[in-house]
């Protein structure tokens, strides 16, 4: 028998007679990300997706490595099949895991028995393999307690499955369960965070990016598509638009308050992603705003910004402080990219004294200086379509 991968679910199982739609969707995203790797048996049973490589010349590294950034997995383990006998477990065991065990100074048998029909049980199995790898390896000591390898056995409908301790995934939903959304994108370390942390939650994103050339260089939008790139492992394909914001910060630095600047803006970032987000029929916005951390994400500000959509704004890093957004920005890959020195529109036309309590009210009067309908129009009919393969 060849070496599979065995990927177990997550609150997945917790999904009652909604499930089976979870776990069909799962091994279609389990799929679509480990087809470059070749061609894949990939079924479910007994609350573990099988990967199953259907050709010799597969990429089994390459298929466990995505199959780790596949949300709705919480942990992977590659594993080798043997027939269900005590004495096929223990053969499999010693060679699949020889290596391993040569190395370890000590080791423990840890056995499951989904199929009940097996004559011995989970403790006698454990004991009659972990004393034959005793034997095979005397050098290694028995620790039930704190070992340094286990080895798991599982029993399961369709054989046996030997295999070392499974590897921490991704968790969460499977994307495309937990509706469709727009999230703004800009070229910081927040909004990509805020991105994969939506995508973990099932979420099937489509990304707006505000681009104010000449204010903001090639540089910056490559930066951001950049950026998105980095998602892909994440999120699987991405779709960018690109929105021109030039002429709209123009006329709002001609025609507002400067302590205002930003929040007419960000406004402005709103009603344009809630024209996008209609037309693709998606049914939330997403952003990068934490609570404080800056004048326009004021509690008054928050208010004054989401004033302009009806649609849900969701904020997943709404509580969450600088340091605990980085740790999160290192671990998904984007951070180093988000620090180079390639400001994007946030950073044009910045007020030296921002207003921190804006009024609903006030700023609705100020805008009435602005040819809001036509601005919005003319930059959804300049917007640019970049679509990023995973």
């Amino acid at each position: 028998m060849q070496e599979i991968i065995l990927c177990k679910l997550g609150e997945v199982v917790l999904k009652g007679l909604n499930r089976r739609s979870f776990e069909m969707k799962l091994m279609s995203n389990i799929r679509r990300r480990t087809q470059r790797f070749g061609k894949f048996k990939i079924y479910s049973k007994q609350s573990t997706i099988y990967v199953e490589p259907a050709e010799a010349s597969c990429d089994l590294d390459g298929a466990y490595a995505a199959c780790r950034q596949v949300f709705g997995i919480i942990a992977v383990a590659r594993a080798l099949p043997c027939t269900k006998t005590k004495e096929a477990i223990l053969e499999t065991a010693k060679t699949y895991l020889g290596d391993a065990m040569a190395r370890a100074k000590s080791f423990k048998v840890e056995s499951k028995r989904a199929d009940k029909s097996f004559p011995m049980g989970s403790i006698q199995l454990s004991q009659w393999v972990g004393g034959g790898l005793h034997d095979a390896f005397p050098q290694v000591q028995v620790d039930v307690h704190h070992p340094e390898l286990t080895v798991h056995v599982e029993i399961r409908e369709d054989a046996a499955y030997v295999h070392g301790p499974a590897e921490p995934a991704s968790g969460g939903l499977p994307i495309g369960m937990g509706g469709h959304a727009v999230s703004l994108l800009s070229g910081g370390i927040d909004s990509p965070v805020a991105s994969y942390m939506m995508a973990k939650r099932g979420v099937q994103l489509e990304m707006i990016h505000f681009a104010s050339p000449p204010y903001t260089s090639p540089q910056a939008r490559e930066k951001v598509l950049q950026l998105a790139r980095e998602l892909t492992p994440w999120t699987g394909r991405l779709a960018v638009f690109i929105i021109p914001f030039a002429e709209i910060q123009e006329e709002i630095r001609r025609n507002c308050p400067e302590d205002h600047f930003t929040l007419i803006m960000r406004r402005f970032m709103m009603r344009l992603a809630d024209m996008l987000a209609k037309e693709l029929r998606c049914k939330a916005l997403v952003t990068g705003e934490c609570l404080g951390q800056v004048a326009s994400q004021t509690m008054d500000a928050l208010r004054v910004s989401e004033d302009v959509t009806e649609l849900p704004v969701l904020r997943p890093l709404i509580g969450m402080d600088k340091e605990e957004i980085v740790t999160i920005a290192r671990h998904i890959g984007t951070f180093d990219t988000s620090i180079l020195p390639y400001e994007d529109c946030c950073t044009v036309f910045t007020p030296r004294h921002p207003k921190t309590k804006p009024h609903v009210e006030d700023v609705r009067e100020m805008e009435q200086a602005l040819d809001i309908e036509g601005l919005c129009r003319r930059a959804m009919e300049g917007r640019e379509l970049v679509r990023i393969k995973a």
